[in-house]
């Protein structure tokens, strides 16, 4: 029987605060939420999740290197605050040939100034942002189609 393709779900610092870091922004549930309801979206899907926290830029960036060696299917990056800030993570994600899509719970081009500038999405194929944790929804059901 053949393996089910991967997808990592890789998130960065702060996101795992999430359900009581600024709700008002973020909203209510948590990473832990978040990841049982991409795992049964997974299920439907026929596909299956790697999904991963980090606060380090460093983990993220072996992460994606991890994701070409094994193979996946694609990358969901919620970068968080890293997005605005991380060449090394743009370029990771433009030294691999897998797919990454941008992921943001809030959205950032109606937000401060600083947060107008994406470095992920610079690299990235897709961007789903401003729908809470439906973006993670909405961003797997496209990585599902690479």
């Amino acid at each position: 029987m053949p393996h089910k393709a991967i997808i990592f779900v890789l998130n960065g610092p702060n996101l795992n605060l999430l359900g009581t870091r600024e709700p008002e922004i973020y909203g209510r549930d948590t990473l832990d939420d978040i990841a049982r309801r991409l795992d049964d979206q997974a299920q439907t899907l026929g596909v299956e999740i790697d999904f991963r926290q980090s606060n380090h830029e460093g983990h993220l960036i072996d992460w994606l290197h991890e994701a070409q060696a094994v193979g996946a299917k694609a990358v969901l990056l919620n970068a968080a605050g890293f997005t605005h800030s991380s060449i090394a993570i743009h370029d990771a994600i433009k030294a691999i040939s897998v797919p990454v899509v941008e992921v943001h719970l809030s959205e950032p081009k109606t937000r401060e100034a600083f947060r107008h500038i994406s470095y992920v999405g610079m690299a990235a194929k897709l961007c789903f942002a401003g729908h809470g944790a439906k973006s993670y929804e909405l961003a797997l059901d496209a990585a599902a189609r690479f």
